[in-house]
C-alpha cells in the first residue's frame, strides 16, 4: 500500500499585497508573512522572501531587507535583473519567471499554459526554486527548476517576448496583451 505524497510549502515572507503576493499567500499554509510598502522584512523568519513588488520598487526592498536577509530574496519581476542584482552583489539571486494571470485581487492566478508549451513556461532558478515551484504547483499552477543556464536561456526569450508584444501594444492604443495575440498576432509572429 502506497501512502500519498503530501506537499509541503515552505513558509515564506511575502513583499507586496497585490494581486500576485496576495495569490502567493493563498497558495500557503496560513503560516505566511505579507510584508506592504514601507515595511521592514524581520530577521527572525526563516524561509524564503518572495518579492512581489513593481521593478521601480525594488531599491526600496533592499533599503528595508536586512543585508543578511539579501540572499533569500526570490525575485517574481519580468525583465533582465541580473545587472541590478549584481550591483547589489547579488551574483546568483533566486528568480522566477511567471507565466501565470491575476485579473483581480483576491482571484485565483490562471496558469500561462498554451498549445506550444501545454506543460506551462513558468520557472524558477537558485536555493529556494523547489519551495516555489512546490507552493505554485500546490497551487494548480506548473513551474519548473531550472539551472542557471537554462534558465538564462528562457528568461532571454521571455524578454524579447515582452518587447515585442509590448511594441505591438503600443502601436494599437488600449491593447491588451491578449489582444495583441488575438487580433495582431501577425504582427509578433514572423
Amino acid at each position: 500500500m502506497t501512502t500519498p505524497t503530501r506537499t509541503v510549502v515552505v513558509p515564506a515572507i511575502i513583499i507586496g499585497g497585490g494581486r500576485v503576493g496576495q495569490a502567493l499567500k493563498n497558495m500557503g499554509s496560513g503560516s505566511d508573512l505579507v510584508v506592504k510598502r514601507g515595511e521592514s522584512v524581520p530577521l527572525d523568519f526563516n524561509g524564503p522572501i518572495l518579492v512581489c513588488a513593481r521593478n521601480d520598487d525594488l531599491e526600496a526592498v533592499f533599503e528595508f531587507t536586512p543585508r543578511s536577509r539579501w540572499n533569500d530574496l526570490v525575485f517574481f519581476q519580468n525583465g533582465m535583473l541580473e545587472p541590478g542584482l549584481r550591483s547589489k552583489g547579488l551574483n546568483d539571486a533566486d528568480q522566477v519567471l511567471a507565466y501565470f494571470a491575476v485579473s483581480k485581487l483576491g482571484e485565483p492566478p490562471i496558469d500561462g499554459k498554451t498549445d506550444t508549451n501545454p506543460e506551462g513556461l513558468t520557472a524558477a532558478y537558485g536555493k529556494w526554486a523547489s519551495a516555489v515551484a512546490a507552493r505554485l504547483q500546490y497551487g494548480g499552477l506548473s513551474c519548473k527548476v531550472l539551472d542557471k543556464e537554462a534558465f538564462q536561456k528562457q528568461m532571454l526569450e521571455k524578454l524579447i517576448w515582452i518587447c515585442a508584444f509590448m511594441l505591438v501594444g503600443s502601436r494599437h492604443p488600449g491593447a491588451t496583451v491578449g489582444a495583441v495575440e488575438k487580433e495582431y498576432g501577425s504582427e509578433v509572429r514572423p
